[in-house]
């Protein structure tokens, strides 16, 4: 499986995820800034939350994590929240915006 399959593959996973007061995934919400896949089939997350006050702020990290584990060949996972850029409206795919009432 090349890098840019693999990648595509922990996208899925990230999208199968959502955050528990909106009905759209995690992804489509524009929270996922960075997927990377490393060598030695390492994958690096790099994500926010809409605040930094979210409820889910301590599980929606760790579903990232745990869906990505599921990966039959994935070694080892690292999330990192962050907060720059500031999550805004504007980051959501054009379906979540349609979802939510935006467009």
């Amino acid at each position: 499986m090349t890098e840019q399959e693999q990648k595509e593959k922990v996208i899925e996973r990230i999208q199968e995820i959502f955050d528990p007061e909106i009905p759209v995934n995690i992804w489509d919400l524009g929270l996922i800034y960075e997927v990377n896949v490393l060598p030695i089939n390492n994958v690096q997350v790099v994500m926010t939350l809409t605040a930094p006050s979210c409820p889910a702020a301590q599980t929606l990290p760790h579903d990232v994590d745990k869906k990505i584990h599921e990966l039959d060949w994935v070694n080892d996972v690292h999330v990192e929240v962050t907060w720059t850029p500031a999550w805004n409206k504007d980051m959501m795919s054009e379906v979540a915006k349609l979802e939510l009432g935006f467009l």
